[in-house]
């Protein structure tokens, strides 16, 4: 029977980290980081290495807290939320300054005798090289990290009323970790779909897209401020 419960809180941990991966921040983080390197290994990557990321701090956080038996303060748990915000507003403001840098604006021409315009940028081109996408898995893998710490303090709450002991309450951390990789994971190429797809139809598209990606990441970003601090209900 404990064999049977144990499989059953671990199969039930496993699907809430796949439906964790699914929640806006985590979306719209990821989103930001893949408009700027639209490829189908790059997507794979970035949410490999995020859900690497989130993994590895709740581990941490996850054994300090089993292992000292504290529990992690309101305002702490607050104010990671609101790291979050403000990471998300860093993605996006980052991302629409790589527009801008790129020199992305409208010409207007005459063709035949009518007005054109369209969209041109001086430089981008289609032998722009890009770095090596390893060299920059550091950042969603430190995204994924950020994070982490935010939804340490939820995750702990579950631990701490549904494990007996410590190993216990890291196997199913890293249970629910690997659902959260397998869905960022997913979640990653689903969401390169639509970017690569852009890119192929062209660049006013592909400008599109990424300008989305930038503009949901900073509103999303400041409604967590807002809620989290401005809002008089708070959290």
């Amino acid at each position: 029977m404990f064999e049977f419960n144990l499989l059953t809180f671990l199969t039930v941990g496993f699907v809430l980290g796949l439906r964790h991966a699914l929640d806006a921040d985590h979306l719209a983080a990821v989103s930001t980081v893949l408009a700027e390197r639209p490829s189908m290994r790059a997507s794979g990557l970035v949410g490999l290495w995020w859900g690497v990321g989130h993994t590895l701090t709740l581990l941490i956080v996850g054994a300090v807290v089993l292992v000292s038996g504290i529990h992690i303060p309101e305002p702490l748990a607050l104010l990671a939320e609101c790291g979050v915000g403000l990471l998300l507003v860093v993605l996006g403001g980052t991302l629409a300054l790589k527009l801008f840098r790129e020199r992305w604006h409208l010409h207007r021409h005459v063709h035949d005798g009518e007005p054109h315009v369209h969209l041109h940028s001086h430089q981008r081109r289609e032998d722009h090289a890009h770095p090596h996408w390893t060299r920059q898995s550091l950042r969603p893998l430190l995204i994924g990290m950020a994070h982490g710490v935010a939804g340490s303090a939820a995750l702990m709450l579950v631990i701490a009323s549904n494990t007996s002991g410590i190993a216990q309450g890291l196997l199913y951390i890293a249970v629910f970790g690997l659902g959260s990789i397998g869905g960022m994971l997913m979640i990653g190429l689903t969401l390169s779909v639509p970017v690569i797809y852009s890119q192929a139809v062209g660049q006013r598209a592909f400008f599109a897209v990424q300008s989305a990606a930038s503009l949901g990441s900073v509103g999303l970003g400041l409604w967590m401020l807002y809620r989290l601090v401005l809002s008089p209900d708070g959290l």
